[in-house]
């Protein structure tokens, strides 16, 4: 049996100020996910996220990661400490998915941030998720694989899930469209190039003034005085949860990379996450997006979004 719920995140909720009304806005859409979740009362969750340069690295960046065991690294005021994977079950899924044509690495000590870690707090409060199997897309750090190839995963992760006869929620963070301040490997300064690389040691100045750093860059964005970043752009974000509510999956195969970055941000590819759970959940057969939140929200850098979604013959 399976549910999904998709959630954008950001550091940025942790920084921010935003208004009463968009914070109320916000954390309504939280609180309709949270019940949604809770009514469903998952047996196991599986995670489709990014990484931001803190558990993958240019050294060796895998297109696709499941993590047997895995561990938050406690980024932007994220809680740290160990996941709780089943390691049989995630062994068992990395050979299924492989088993199906599509490549992935397997991590005995993957490392997750605030783009794994931020939607478990939201829905549960912490990390402490009773059966959690994290899989890494990567949509930070370029070159990526075509589009296809991310449906092509999320649908064999969902035939397996659809087998094991549990309660299976497919949780996928990250989007939608934005453009944060983040380097990218070829411009990098030379110490941040060798991080992106090689990781190492966390930024010295540690996680407050970095938060706080960025919420500096996120508040003359909101004011329309910074011209660095690229604006959100709603329609783009519409046009992608129009084509997640209809079930019209194949037709992002034709979204490439290159033009999702040019039109939606450096960090729109984020979005794969969505595209890898949604397609896990059509493995099922139809379903019905029972809930869809969105608002383009400067403050977080971010076109912002909340959705869930069940199987039609449960919808």
């Amino acid at each position: 049996m399976l549910a999904l719920c998709c959630m954008s995140h950001s550091p940025l909720l942790e920084y921010s100020e935003l208004s009463a009304e968009v914070a109320e806005e916000l954390e309504a859409s939280f609180a309709v996910a949270r019940e949604f979740v809770e009514d469903f009362d998952p047996e196991l969750v599986v995670s489709f996220a990014p990484d931001h340069y803190n558990g993958f690295f240019y050294k060796l960046m895998p297109a696709f990661a499941i993590g047997l065991n895995a561990e938050s690294v406690g980024d932007f005021g994220s809680a740290a400490g160990p996941l709780n994977v089943p390691t049989d079950l995630a062994r068992d899924l990395a050979g299924s998915v492989l088993e199906d044509g599509v490549d992935l690495a397997v991590s005995m000590r993957m490392e997750v941030d605030h783009g794994a870690v931020q939607p478990l707090e939201t829905l549960w409060g912490d990390i402490g998720v009773p059966s959690l199997i994290p899989l890494f897309i990567n949509s930070v750090a370029p070159p990526f694989g075509p589009t296809a190839r991310v449906r092509l995963l999320g649908e064999a992760v969902g035939r397996w899930a659809a087998a094991t006869d549990r309660r299976v929620l497919l949780l996928g963070s990250g989007g939608l469209s934005h453009d944060p301040p983040s380097p990218l490997v070829h411009d990098a300064p030379a110490e941040i190039r060798e991080r992106m690389i090689a990781g190492g040691a966390r930024p010295p100045e540690g996680e407050q003034a970095r938060g706080e750093r960025l919420a500096e860059v996120a508040h003359a964005f909101a004011a329309g005085t910074s011209t660095d970043l690229m604006p959100l752009n709603e329609a783009w974000d519409h046009r992608f949860l129009d084509h997640l509510e209809r079930g019209e999956l194949a037709a992002l195969d034709l979204w490439t990379p290159y033009e999702m970055a040019q039109q939606a941000g450096r960090a729109a590819n984020e979005v794969r996450t969505w595209l890898a759970a949604y397609a896990a959940l059509s493995a099922a057969g139809p379903y019905e997006m029972g809930y869809r939140y969105y608002r383009a929200i400067p403050e977080l850098i971010a076109g912002f979004s909340v959705t869930t979604a069940l199987p039609s013959d449960r919808a």
